[in-house]
C-alpha cells in the first residue's frame, strides 16, 4: 500500500508536466528571453520567493552565478532574502533589471507592493505562480507572468522548480547555442 501510494506521486507528478508543458512553453520562453536580454545588457536578477518557494530563489541564483548543466561565467543574479522584498528592490533594483518572483500562492500583498517597487524602478517583472494569482492585475504589460494550472502545492513547487531548470536551460542557449551530444 505504502509502495503504491510512492509510485502515484511519481504518476501525479509525470502526467501533470506532460499536461501543462504546451500551456507554460511560450511564457516560460518569454521569460528566457526577458532575462537574457536583461542580462546581455548589462542588468541584473533580483529573485525572490514567498512562502514554500522562498528555497527555489537561491537554488535559481546558484545555477545562473554556479552554472547550470555547463560551464559558463557568471550571471548577475541575488536571491532576496527574507519577506522585505520590497525594501531590497528599492535598496538594489535599478531601471533594466529583472525582478523574477516565485509565488507560493501565500502573500498576495506583499507580492503587489514589490511588484509596484519594481515597476517604479523601471525593472520588469517575471512571476512564476499557481493559477489566476490574485495580484496578477498589478502587472504590466512588459512583465510576464508563467502561470501554471495547478492547485496542489507540492505539484506547482515540483513545476516551478522544472519551469527553473527549463529557464536556466533557455539562458545558456541562447548564450552558448547547442550543447554538443556526448
Amino acid at each position: 500500500m505504502l509502495e503504491q501510494r510512492i509510485q502515484q506521486q511519481f504518476f501525479e507528478s509525470a502526467d501533470l508536466q506532460y499536461q501543462v508543458a504546451d500551456v507554460l512553453a511560450r511564457p516560460l520562453a518569454a521569460a528566457a528571453q526577458t532575462v537574457f536580454s536583461a542580462i546581455t545588457g548589462g542588468a541584473k536578477l533580483l529573485v525572490a520567493g514567498t512562502g514554500n518557494a522562498a528555497g527555489l530563489a537561491p537554488h535559481l541564483v546558484s545555477q545562473l552565478v554556479g552554472g547550470f548543466e555547463r560551464e559558463r561565467p557568471p550571471l548577475a543574479a541575488f536571491a532576496l532574502p527574507g519577506r522585505v522584498f520590497e525594501d531590497q528592490v528599492q535598496a538594489l533594483g535599478q531601471p533594466g533589471d529583472v525582478l523574477l518572483l516565485i509565488d507560493a500562492g501565500d502573500a498576495p500583498g506583499v507580492l503587489r507592493k514589490v511588484i509596484a517597487a519594481a515597476q517604479a524602478k523601471e525593472m520588469v517583472v517575471v512571476a512564476l505562480a499557481g493559477a489566476a494569482p490574485e495580484w496578477a492585475d498589478a502587472l504590466a504589460e512588459t512583465d510576464v507572468l508563467v502561470a501554471a494550472p495547478v492547485a496542489r502545492p507540492a505539484r506547482l513547487r515540483e513545476l516551478q522548480l522544472l519551469m527553473l531548470h527549463a529557464l536556466c536551460d533557455a539562458i545558456d542557449l541562447q548564450l552558448m547555442g547547442e550543447q554538443e551530444s556526448e
